[in-house]
C-alpha cells in the first residue's frame, strides 16, 4: 500500500546495507527515502546506494532501536517506538537523526 504520511515517505525507517558494503537509506515501506510506490525496486537501478565514513559497529548499535544489525539491517524504530507515538520517541529518533546527518560519505 502506498505510504499517506510525510515521516513515513521522506525520513528514514532503517538502513540496509548491500552485498558490496554500501548501504540504501530505506523509508516505512522498504523503499529508499522519498519512494512511494509499491513496485519493486532494484536499489542497483537507481543512485540510491552510498558507503558512508564513520558506520562502524559502535555508531550501528547506536542507530538501531534494539542495539542490533538485523540481517544488514539497522531499524531506526518499530512500532512500539514510532517517533510520532510520543515526545521521548521523537527525541530518541531525532538523536539517530543526527547521528546519520553527521557520517561522511565515501569517494
Amino acid at each position: 500500500m502506498a505510504l499517506r504520511d510525510f515521516r513515513a515517505i521522506y525520513l528514514p525507517y532503517c538502513i540496509q546495507q548491500n552485498p558490496d558494503g554500501s548501504w540504501v537509506v530505506l523509508n516505512r515501506n522498504y523503499k529508499p527515502v522519498g519512494f512511494n510506490t509499491e513496485d519493486y525496486i532494484k536499489y542497483e537501478d537507481f543512485p540510491v546506494s552510498t558507503k558512508f565514513k564513520g558506520l562502524g559497529p559502535a555508531t550501528l548499535k547506536k542507530l538501531s532501536w534494539s542495539g542490533e544489525v538485523s540481517d544488514g539491517c539497522v531499524y531506526l524504530y518499530n512500532d512500539g517506538t514510532n517517533p510520532l507515538n510520543s515526545p521521548a520517541d521523537m527525541k530518541a529518533y531525532l538523536k539517530k537523526l543526527e547521528l546519520l546527518a553527521k557520517l561522511g560519505v565515501a569517494d
